[in-house]
């Protein structure tokens, strides 16, 4: 692993996974996600992990139109590397969760290295009422699906987004398997380092929140990848920053935003991105580090540069 003592804090403002009935802070509307994005970069995120929802009822969108939206806004308002989900929602089809990459070209974009069954119908024990008529079963329905990315797929993507616009990619490992399917490929030479593997605990179906699983990933990906990788890592729900802190621990970088827990404590709703953004940095500063800058982190992964963005 490449270590530094600047820590690179990764922003996911809004996701797919969550629905707005779970939480009113969860950013939906255009407005929202980039005013929450542009609060996240103030409060020391160098990275905006993003997806885009409809705007009449907050239901995850593939459409590029959607992700322009927000997408300039949050690049005049904010210095951080933008990076576009090409995970959707697994009920998207592959071309649908590439529509929001290829229109914008991003700096970043992450990439689910193998399927998994992805079942977050637990979050929906906690609603009493639906404000949406798609909410319930989207959630419900969480236990018969499949987040599906096999390795034509991955190829797809690598080829159809990272050679053709110079993006890298986010590479969200569930697993520790999906290590060595990013080793495959980068024998193959489809993809180049430093690779960013954002290390993902705690969804029902891939590598439990069990912080020794974490230095396992870490174990492995030192052997394969040398110090040709940064390692980042979050975990879903209660354990987002025991595991955020855990990876800063061994010398990584983290992860944090309501696409992957909707709170800030035990029982208490986060009111923004920005609040576990500056819970983060202060455990990043407690522990003796730095929190990366937007320019830092873009040397540092090797990044194309915001102007290089095709929005």
């Amino acid at each position: 692993m490449r270590k530094t003592n600047k820590v690179i804090i990764t922003c996911a403002p809004t996701g797919s996974i969550h629905t707005p009935s779970m939480s009113p802070h969860l950013p939906v509307t255009a407005d929202e996600i980039a005013s929450a994005a542009i609060g996240a970069a103030e409060a020391g995120a160098a990275i905006l992990h993003l997806h885009a929802r409809n705007e009449a009822d907050g239901s995850p969108s593939p459409r590029a139109a959607d992700f322009m939206r927000f997408l300039p806004r949050i690049k005049q308002g904010t210095q951080a590397a933008i990076n576009i989900s090409t995970g959707g929602s697994a009920t998207m089809s592959l071309d649908d969760r590439l529509e929001g990459a290829k229109a914008a070209r991003p700096e970043l974009a992450s990439l689910n290295m193998g399927p998994l069954i992805f079942d977050f119908s637990g979050a929906g024990k906690r609603v009493e009422h639906w404000q949406h008529a798609w909410e319930r079963d989207y959630v419900e329905s969480s236990r018969g699906r499949i987040m599906y990315n096999d390795n034509t797929f991955i190829e797809r993507i690598m080829r159809e987004v990272g050679r053709e616009f110079g993006t890298r990619f986010e590479f969200e490992c569930y697993d520790i398997g999906h290590l060595y399917t990013l080793a495959h490929f980068a024998d193959h030479g489809l993809v180049d380092p430093p690779f960013l593997i954002q290390g993902i605990f705690g969804i029902l179906g891939g590598i439990g929140a069990d912080v020794r699983n974490m230095a396992h990933m870490v174990t492995i990906a030192d052997s394969l990848f040398g110090d040709d990788y940064i390692f980042s890592a979050f975990a879903a729900g209660r354990h987002q920053l025991e595991f955020c802190t855990q990876s800063v621990l061994l010398g990584g970088h983290a992860r944090v935003g309501l696409e992957d827990s909707l709170y800030i404590g035990p029982g208490e709703l986060a009111q923004s991105n920005a609040q576990q953004v500056t819970k983060l940095r202060g455990i990043v500063e407690a522990l003796g580090r730095e929190v990366a800058s937007a320019q830092e982190a873009r040397a540092m992964l090797g990044l194309k540069g915001g102007d290089r963005v095709g929005f």
